[in-house]
């Protein structure tokens, strides 16, 4: 019997993918078989962007929704300018996007500000969801809204993203 040791047909050991971390208000890009990872998404909305027939994958962790309500350079930081960031790094790799596919996890309203208005999360959820729109890319999957955290672990050899909170088991998307 035969038992996996971790090793390939040629005796060598297998190599683990390259972990990628991607912090707040960042967004990072990878065409090789690397695993993107953040966390800390509260309010903040993750978008992970995946074309498999390019094998191209992104990944940004937007704070706030739109780069218009603020003054500021970092693109990343707002879920609509960090998309449109995004889908044009994925396609200076070889991406399309009429074969890209978004996932989209966070949003969680931490905080309660309901008297002013819908939250920053809420908010944070319908510009990424515009802004994906507005590029013709369909959301097949997303983990959003609640009260809770959120990690995530985007395998860029196969367009998982794994979402993982507290109280929970992970789910991938």
């Amino acid at each position: 019997m035969k038992v996996y040791d971790g090793t390939t047909a040629d005796s060598e050991p297998a190599t683990p993918p390259e972990r990628v971390k991607v912090g707040i208000a960042e967004s990072k890009v990878t065409d090789g078989d690397a695993v993107l990872t953040t966390s800390g998404l509260g309010s903040c909305l993750g978008v992970a962007v995946y074309d498999g027939s390019a094998a191209v994958a992104g990944l940004v962790h937007a704070m706030l929704p739109s780069i218009d309500e603020m003054e500021g350079t970092n693109e990343a930081k707002f879920a609509d300018s960090g998309i449109r960031h995004l889908v044009a790094e994925l396609e200076k790799r070889g991406g399309d996007r009429e074969h890209m596919e978004a996932k989209l996890a966070g949003g969680s309203d931490m905080l309660d500000f309901s008297e002013n208005g819908s939250g920053i999360g809420v908010r944070n959820v319908e510009m990424g969801r515009r802004t994906l729109a507005e590029f013709d890319i369909p959301v097949v999957g997303e983990d959003v809204g609640g009260d809770h955290g959120r990690s995530l672990r985007l395998e860029s050899a196969n367009g998982d993203l794994i979402v993982k909170s507290a109280n929970r088991d992970p789910i991938t998307l």
